[in-house]
C-alpha cells in the first residue's frame, strides 16, 4: 500500500500473449513494447508473455516522480499477483528495472534475462565501462529535438550487423511510431534515471538465476560492463553475440532466440 499522501500512479499498458509460466518483457528507453518484434510470438509458444510499455512510453502514462523505484512499483502492480513467480526479460533501461525489481521483490521474480544492460550507464572514476556523461546527454538532446529522425538513425546503426537486422529494420519502420512519441519531459526524466543509476552495490545480492546477454559491438553498454555484471551476480551466465550492437534480439534474432531457449531449458 502506498504511504498516506503519496502519489498513486496508473498501471502501465500490458499486452499479454500465449499460455504457460509468466514472462515479462521490459523494453529500452524512448521505445515501446512493440520493439520486441517476432520474439513475442516465439516466447508465447511456451510462456504467458506480458509485454509492458514502461511508464511514459508507448500507451502508458508516466509516473510521478519519475524514479527507478516508482517505475518498478508501477510495473510490478501491473503484472504480479499470479500463482507463479515471474521470468523477467529486460533490455537496456528495462534491464535496470528488472535488476532493481529482482532485488526489491525477490519472491516475485524467479529468474532474469538482462540484455545490453549495465549496472551503471555513465562513466565514473571507478567505473570506466560506460559512456561519458556528455555522450548520453547529447543523445537525449537529439531525441528531444528530433525524436523520429534520431530514433531511426539509432536503430539503423544497431541493426547493421547482419542481413536479418537489415530486414528487421524495414518492419520496424512501420511500427516504430505507431504508439506516438514520449513526451519530452518523460524522455528527460527517464534519461535522468539512466544517468544517475548505479546498482553495483546491490548486484551481489541478486541471487536469481540470470542470463546476461551482450553485443560485442555495443557502443552504449560496452562488453566489459556485461562481463562485470555477470561476474558480480551470484548465479549468472554471460553470453556475447558476435557482430551485434545494442539490439541483438533485432539484429541477430535466431542467435538470440537460441540463447534464450538454452537458458530456459536448463532452468
Amino acid at each position: 500500500m502506498p504511504a498516506p499522501g503519496s502519489p498513486v500512479n496508473p498501471r502501465p499498458q500490458v499486452e499479454s500473449f500465449g499460455t504457460g509460466p509468466p514472462l515479462v518483457l521490459l523494453h529500452g528507453w524512448a521505445m515501446h513494447s512493440g520493439m520486441w518484434g517476432s520474439l513475442v510470438a516465439q516466447l508465447a509458444t511456451r510462456f504467458r508473455v506480458h509485454a509492458v510499455d514502461l511508464p511514459g512510453h508507448g500507451h502508458s502514462a508516466p509516473v510521478a516522480p519519475y524514479t527507478l523505484d516508482a517505475v518498478v512499483t508501477a510495473v510490478a502492480a501491473a503484472v504480479e499477483g499470479g500463482s507463479e513467480p515471474l521470468t523477467v526479460v529486460g533490455w537496456s533501461l528495462g534491464g535496470v528495472v528488472a535488476l532493481r525489481w529482482a532485488h526489491a521483490r525477490p519472491a516475485c521474480v524467479a529468474r532474469l534475462v538482462v540484455v545490453c544492460t549495465t549496472p551503471c550507464f555513465v562513466a565514473r572514476d571507478d567505473w570506466p565501462h560506460a559512456m561519458a556523461q556528455q555522450t548520453l546527454a547529447r543523445f537525449g538532446d537529439e531525441l528531444r529535438a528530433s525524436y523520429r529522425l534520431t530514433l531511426l538513425r539509432f536503430l539503423t546503426l544497431q541493426l547493421q550487423g547482419s542481413a536479418e537486422g537489415r530486414a528487421a529494420l524495414a518492419s520496424l519502420r512501420r511500427q516504430l511510431f505507431a504508439r506516438g512519441e514520449p513526451a519530452p519531459v518523460v524522455l528527460a526524466e527517464a534519461l535522468a534515471v539512466l544517468a544517475g543509476v548505479d546498482l553495483r552495490a546491490e548486484v551481489p545480492s541478486i541471487r536469481q538465476p540470470t542470463l546476461v546477454v551482450a553485443g560485442d559491438r555495443d557502443p552504449l553498454t560496452p562488453l566489459p560492463a556485461g562481463t562485470w555484471l555477470a561476474g558480480a551476480l551470484p548465479n549468472a551466465r554471460f553470453v556475447s553475440i558476435p557482430g551485434a550492437a545494442h539490439a541483438p534480439f533485432l539484429s541477430h534474432p535466431a542467435a538470440f532466440a537460441a540463447i534464450l531457449t538454452a537458458f530456459f531449458d536448463e532452468r
